[in-house]
């Protein structure tokens, strides 16, 4: 009798983590097809034992190659049919190998030549040629090539935390600011302290820069929210939520992965080590020079150095996964 329990107990368990997977499976290809602007016949779908197209049965497929990753991060801060600039760019760059990863946040006033356009700020290179131009421009900055892109504006930033069940967060100090100009739909309101923040507050929280440090201590915060948000995904609560996530998500994201390398990405993402990121500002202050553009005050930097600050880097990788 004990046997026969304990062999349906194990049964209903193998069914139902079973159907569990497929579920997962069917809810990650929808959502990869859906985003993906990338050309090609690369939609994902996969066939039953009878040969029938429809709910994915296979594997999530493992990253191939060697080769470093790197993946533009875009924030944008349009409204409605303004195309706005990018309000944050990031890049994550990942080493399949050795399986370190760095998250650069890229400051937006950066000089920087923009193909096609001449000199200006970094951000004004989305206003003028959205996702694919910044990704150009950025990979000129760096001296790396950046593969593709994940792009995503204000509601849907605000639409993924919500599906995580928010963030916890300790916010270093207090944060007001308005603007008549958004019809105070984006107004900052923060208090010091530890605060657990839906869609709504991690957007002011991220965003605020109006205060001494401007942008210098935006972008920290950003990476900070980055990599708390990426321990959050990796939790078991976001697993079993991962269909309602990228449900939510899903109108308000694209990217040029084709539905294929988001699987693969998906999967050496969580090989990754979240608390061993390297998180950096890019430039660091100690490249970065005070320029003038007309009247205005920009940031400048010398591109040879920061390219080799940012080979540095990877090496110091490499040499590690020698050791």
């Amino acid at each position: 009798m004990l046997k026969k329990w304990l062999w349906g107990t194990t049964l209903t368990l193998a069914l139902a983590v079973t159907g569990v997977l497929v579920y997962y499976g069917y809810s990650i290809v929808h959502f990869a097809n859906s985003i993906s602007t990338a050309s090609g016949n690369d939609s994902l779908s996969t066939t039953d034992g009878d040969g029938n197209t429809g709910t994915p049965t296979t594997p999530i497929p493992k990253w191939e190659g060697s080769e470093r990753v790197n993946i533009l991060l875009l924030g944008g801060d349009s409204r409605g049919d303004d195309a706005g600039r990018s309000d944050s760019i990031m890049v994550a760059s990942i080493d399949p190998v050795s399986k370190r990863a760095h998250l650069f946040s890229v400051l937006r006033d950066t000089y920087v030549n923009i193909p096609g356009h001449g000199k200006s700020r970094l951000n004004s290179s989305f206003s003028y040629g959205g996702p694919e131009l910044t990704k150009q421009t950025v990979s000129d900055l760096l001296g790396i090539p950046i593969q593709h892109y994940i792009y995503t504006d204000f509601i849907g930033f605000m639409a993924l935390v919500d599906a995580v069940g928010g963030i916890d967060i300790d916010v270093e100090k207090d944060m007001y600011y308005t603007s008549k100009a958004d019809k105070h739909m984006y107004d900052i309101d923060l208090k010091k302290g530890l605060q657990h923040m839906d869609g709504k507050t991690a957007l002011q929280y991220v965003r605020f820069r109006h205060d001494a440090t401007s942008d210098f201590t935006r972008t920290e915060r950003q990476r900070i929210f980055m990599t708390e948000l990426a321990k959050k995904l990796q939790s078991t609560t976001s697993l079993f939520k991962i269909p309602e996530i990228l449900e939510a998500v899903a109108p308000y994201i694209e990217t040029d992965l084709s539905p294929t390398q988001m699987l693969k990405l998906a999967s050496l993402g969580f090989d990754i080590n979240i608390n061993e990121v390297d998180k950096q500002q890019i430039p660091p202050n100690k490249l970065l020079t005070n320029e003038l553009a007309g009247s205005a005050q920009v940031l400048g930097v010398d591109k040879n150095k920061l390219q080799t600050f940012i080979q540095n880097l990877f090496e110091e990788d490499a040499q590690a996964e020698q050791q």
